[in-house]
Protein backbone atom coordinates (compact mmCIF):
# COMPACT_ATOMS: atom_id res chain seq x y z
CA UNK A 1 0.00 0.00 0.00
CA UNK A 2 3.16 2.59 0.71
CA UNK A 3 4.40 1.95 -2.31
CA UNK A 4 1.21 2.17 -4.39
CA UNK A 5 0.49 5.40 -2.64
CA UNK A 6 4.01 6.87 -3.76
CA UNK A 7 3.69 5.60 -7.17
CA UNK A 8 -0.01 7.47 -7.41
CA UNK A 9 1.19 10.66 -5.75
CA UNK A 10 3.12 11.66 -9.28
CA UNK A 11 0.21 10.52 -11.41
CA UNK A 12 -2.49 12.76 -9.55
CA UNK A 13 -1.60 14.51 -6.41
CA UNK A 14 1.73 15.62 -6.60
CA UNK A 15 2.13 15.50 -10.63
CA UNK A 16 5.20 17.74 -11.20
CA UNK A 17 2.88 19.23 -14.50
CA UNK A 18 -0.25 19.80 -12.71
CA UNK A 19 0.41 20.59 -9.27
CA UNK A 20 3.84 21.35 -8.85
CA UNK A 21 4.07 23.28 -11.73
CA UNK A 22 7.60 22.63 -12.98
CA UNK A 23 9.12 21.86 -16.25
CA UNK A 24 6.25 23.91 -18.40
CA UNK A 25 8.39 24.96 -20.94
CA UNK A 26 9.61 22.06 -22.66
CA UNK A 27 6.12 20.34 -22.38
CA UNK A 28 3.96 23.62 -23.80
CA UNK A 29 7.02 23.51 -26.66
CA UNK A 30 6.46 19.71 -27.60
CA UNK A 31 2.60 19.09 -27.02
CA UNK A 32 2.22 20.22 -30.76
CA UNK A 33 1.86 15.98 -31.61
CA UNK A 34 0.95 13.18 -29.57
CA UNK A 35 4.14 11.63 -30.69
CA UNK A 36 6.26 14.33 -29.58
CA UNK A 37 4.23 14.11 -26.25
CA UNK A 38 4.77 10.33 -25.73
CA UNK A 39 8.50 10.45 -26.96
CA UNK A 40 9.27 13.08 -24.49
CA UNK A 41 7.23 11.48 -21.66
CA UNK A 42 9.20 8.03 -22.23
CA UNK A 43 12.35 9.83 -22.62
CA UNK A 44 12.07 11.91 -19.06
CA UNK A 45 10.67 8.94 -17.79
CA UNK A 46 13.83 6.93 -18.77
CA UNK A 47 16.24 9.65 -17.21
CA UNK A 48 14.00 10.21 -14.32
CA UNK A 49 13.89 6.08 -13.04
CA UNK A 50 17.69 5.44 -14.14
CA UNK A 51 19.32 8.48 -12.36
CA UNK A 52 17.48 7.82 -9.38
CA UNK A 53 17.73 4.17 -9.15
CA UNK A 54 22.07 5.30 -9.28
CA UNK A 55 21.46 7.95 -6.82
CA UNK A 56 20.01 6.22 -4.34
CA UNK A 57 22.01 3.01 -4.54
CA UNK A 58 25.21 5.03 -4.28
CA UNK A 59 23.63 8.22 -2.15
CA UNK A 60 25.73 7.31 1.15
CA UNK A 61 28.99 7.97 -0.37
CA UNK A 62 28.00 10.69 -2.92
CA UNK A 63 29.82 13.57 -0.39
CA UNK A 64 27.20 16.75 0.69
CA UNK A 65 30.07 19.04 -0.48
CA UNK A 66 29.76 17.82 -4.23
CA UNK A 67 25.96 16.00 -4.58
CA UNK A 68 25.20 18.97 -6.84
CA UNK A 69 27.52 17.97 -9.61
CA UNK A 70 27.33 14.49 -9.09
CA UNK A 71 23.81 14.69 -9.65
CA UNK A 72 23.79 16.57 -12.68
CA UNK A 73 26.58 14.16 -14.11
CA UNK A 74 24.61 11.33 -13.79
CA UNK A 75 21.61 12.78 -14.96
CA UNK A 76 23.36 13.69 -18.17
CA UNK A 77 24.75 10.60 -18.98
CA UNK A 78 21.14 8.82 -19.32
CA UNK A 79 20.27 12.17 -21.31
CA UNK A 80 23.24 11.05 -23.49
CA UNK A 81 21.73 7.90 -23.88
CA UNK A 82 18.31 8.54 -24.78
CA UNK A 83 19.47 11.07 -26.79
CA UNK A 84 21.36 8.79 -29.09
CA UNK A 85 18.91 6.05 -28.86
CA UNK A 86 16.29 8.35 -30.38
CA UNK A 87 18.82 9.45 -33.45
CA UNK A 88 19.84 6.41 -34.29
CA UNK A 89 16.28 4.18 -33.87
CA UNK A 90 13.90 7.00 -34.20
CA UNK A 91 15.36 10.23 -36.00
CA UNK A 92 12.68 11.50 -37.32
CA UNK A 93 11.31 12.30 -33.71
CA UNK A 94 14.58 13.45 -32.95
CA UNK A 95 14.63 16.22 -34.80
CA UNK A 96 11.23 16.95 -34.25
CA UNK A 97 11.84 17.44 -30.34
CA UNK A 98 14.87 18.72 -31.41
CA UNK A 99 16.96 20.67 -28.04
CA UNK A 100 14.31 19.51 -25.51
CA UNK A 101 15.81 16.30 -25.21
CA UNK A 102 19.51 17.51 -24.44
CA UNK A 103 17.70 20.13 -22.03
CA UNK A 104 16.58 16.90 -20.14
CA UNK A 105 19.62 17.21 -18.22
CA UNK A 106 18.23 20.76 -16.54
CA UNK A 107 15.03 19.73 -16.45
CA UNK A 108 13.37 21.31 -12.67
CA UNK A 109 11.40 17.43 -12.46
CA UNK A 110 14.30 14.98 -12.43
CA UNK A 111 16.65 17.40 -10.04
CA UNK A 112 14.12 18.02 -7.93
CA UNK A 113 13.17 14.28 -7.31
CA UNK A 114 16.42 13.81 -6.78
CA UNK A 115 17.43 16.00 -4.68
CA UNK A 116 14.47 15.69 -2.26
CA UNK A 117 13.68 12.14 -2.72
CA UNK A 118 16.57 9.66 -4.10
CA UNK A 119 19.02 11.11 -2.27
CA UNK A 120 17.09 10.20 0.98
CA UNK A 121 15.58 7.06 -0.16
CA UNK A 122 16.15 3.62 -0.83
CA UNK A 123 15.83 1.61 -4.07
CA UNK A 124 12.38 0.28 -2.61
CA UNK A 125 10.62 3.45 -2.79
CA UNK A 126 12.80 5.03 -5.35
CA UNK A 127 11.88 2.90 -8.15
CA UNK A 128 7.76 3.37 -7.73
CA UNK A 129 8.40 7.26 -7.27
CA UNK A 130 10.52 7.83 -10.14
CA UNK A 131 7.54 5.68 -12.19
CA UNK A 132 4.70 7.51 -10.93
CA UNK A 133 6.42 10.89 -11.65
CA UNK A 134 7.41 9.95 -15.23
CA UNK A 135 4.15 8.51 -16.00
CA UNK A 136 2.48 11.33 -14.54
CA UNK A 137 4.62 13.50 -16.73
CA UNK A 138 3.58 11.37 -19.93
CA UNK A 139 -0.15 11.56 -19.27
CA UNK A 140 -0.23 14.97 -19.07
CA UNK A 141 1.94 15.65 -22.23
CA UNK A 142 0.34 13.08 -24.59
CA UNK A 143 -3.69 14.17 -23.30
CA UNK A 144 -2.87 18.29 -23.89
CA UNK A 145 -0.87 16.74 -27.09
CA UNK A 146 -4.37 14.81 -28.31
CA UNK A 147 -5.85 17.43 -27.85
CA UNK A 148 -3.90 20.39 -29.65
CA UNK A 149 -3.14 17.93 -33.02
CA UNK A 150 -6.91 16.84 -33.08
CA UNK A 151 -8.04 20.32 -32.61
CA UNK A 152 -5.64 22.27 -34.33
CA UNK A 153 -5.01 19.77 -37.40
CA UNK A 154 -7.97 16.65 -37.25
CA UNK A 155 -5.43 13.82 -36.77
CA UNK A 156 -3.69 12.32 -33.96
CA UNK A 157 -0.28 10.39 -34.67
CA UNK A 158 -0.10 11.65 -38.13
CA UNK A 159 -3.66 9.82 -39.17
CA UNK A 160 -6.40 11.73 -40.43
CA UNK A 161 -9.18 11.51 -37.72
CA UNK A 162 -12.05 13.97 -38.60
CA UNK A 163 -13.56 14.76 -41.63
CA UNK A 164 -11.41 16.50 -44.65
CA UNK A 165 -13.83 19.29 -44.51
CA UNK A 166 -12.81 19.92 -40.99
CA UNK A 167 -11.49 23.69 -40.59
CA UNK A 168 -8.42 23.32 -38.27
CA UNK A 169 -8.32 25.74 -35.28
CA UNK A 170 -4.91 26.90 -35.64
CA UNK A 171 -5.40 28.62 -32.13
CA UNK A 172 -4.42 25.11 -30.97
CA UNK A 173 -1.32 24.72 -32.54
CA UNK A 174 -0.09 27.91 -31.86
CA UNK A 175 1.80 28.83 -27.76
CA UNK A 176 -1.85 30.16 -26.33
CA UNK A 177 -3.81 27.17 -27.51
CA UNK A 178 -0.94 25.04 -24.85
CA UNK A 179 -1.62 27.34 -22.19
CA UNK A 180 -5.37 27.13 -23.05
CA UNK A 181 -5.74 23.17 -23.07
CA UNK A 182 -2.97 22.80 -20.20
CA UNK A 183 -5.31 25.48 -18.13
CA UNK A 184 -8.39 22.82 -18.30
CA UNK A 185 -6.11 19.78 -17.68
CA UNK A 186 -5.25 21.71 -14.19
CA UNK A 187 -8.72 21.88 -13.54
CA UNK A 188 -9.77 18.48 -14.24
CA UNK A 189 -6.57 17.46 -11.98
CA UNK A 190 -8.17 19.24 -9.10
CA UNK A 191 -11.55 17.56 -9.97
CA UNK A 192 -10.22 14.13 -9.76
CA UNK A 193 -8.66 15.38 -6.62
CA UNK A 194 -12.23 16.61 -5.16
CA UNK A 195 -13.59 13.06 -6.07
CA UNK A 196 -10.33 11.17 -4.34
CA UNK A 197 -10.59 13.60 -1.17
CA UNK A 198 -13.32 11.31 0.62
CA UNK A 199 -11.15 7.83 -0.09
CA UNK A 200 -7.99 9.46 1.83
CA UNK A 201 -8.74 8.21 5.34
CA UNK A 202 -9.33 4.81 4.12
CA UNK A 203 -6.14 4.78 2.24
CA UNK A 204 -4.26 5.67 5.07
CA UNK A 205 -5.60 2.90 7.55
CA UNK A 206 -4.95 0.58 5.26
CA UNK A 207 -1.12 1.87 4.93
CA UNK A 208 -0.65 1.92 8.58
CA UNK A 209 -2.00 -1.62 8.81
CA UNK A 210 -0.44 -2.82 5.86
Amino acid sequence: MKLFRIFTNGLVRENPLLMLMIGLCSSLAVTTSVANGIGMGLSMTFVLLMSEVVISIFRKLIPDSIRIPVFIIVIAAFTTVIDYVLKAYFPDLSKAMGVFIPLIVVNCIIMGRVESFASKQGIINVIPDALGMGLGYTWVLTGIAVVRELLGGGTLLGIQILPESYQPILFFVLPPGGFCVFGLFISLNLYIQSRLKPLAPELEKGEQAA
